[in-house]
């Protein structure tokens, strides 16, 4: 009894570490573009990572037939718009820092458009993932799309050294 235990541990381990390697550097992706981090500084990325990692981890023998990528994907971007709405109070007041690729987009836009785009989740998924309905999610990712495409110019900032002298 203790040895096929041990066997059933030890194949669960396998899989999981095989999971693992072909799905861990995609979903980090996905985790740095909801966090809008830069790709080489990702702390909050890569923590997400982790928790959905343990996440899958723990329902592993429980997932029966269902697929460990999706599993994970769903608990990342459920993690990720709860830690939003926590920390600020509201889904989409922050904006992160300037070097991540998103990051002109309010939290609520990076998951969606990170669901819809970049993972291929369908309209009506991505609105039951997020208990949202199917034309708001439909709505922020065309908004998402426009504002990556067609962003605000910035107003460029005065030089140091030259004073503009009133007239």
């Amino acid at each position: 009894m203790r040895d096929r235990q041990v066997s059933r541990g030890a194949r669960r381990a396998r899989e999981f570490e095989a999971f693992v390697a072909g799905a861990a550097g995609r979903l980090l992706h996905a985790a740095t573009l909801l966090t809008a981090e830069a790709p080489n500084a990702n702390p909050r990325a890569r923590r997400l990572l982790t928790l959905a990692l343990a996440h899958t981890y723990a329902r592993w023998d429980g997932l029966h037939g269902e697929d460990p990528y999706d599993c994970a994907r769903q608990y990342l971007a459920t993690r990720f718009a709860r830690a939003t709405w926590h920390r600020y109070g509201a889904f989409g007041r922050t904006r992160p820092d300037p070097d991540g690729p998103l990051a002109a987009l309010t939290p609520q836009e990076r998951l969606i458009l990170v669901l819809r785009l970049y993972e291929g989740v369908a309209e009506e998924q991505a609105a039951a993932l997020l208990g949202l309905p199917r034309e708001r999610v439909h709505t922020i990712c065309d908004r998402a799309t426009a504002t990556l495409l067609h962003p605000a110019s910035r107003p460029t900032p005065r030089s140091a050294g030259r004073e503009v002298a009133p007239s």
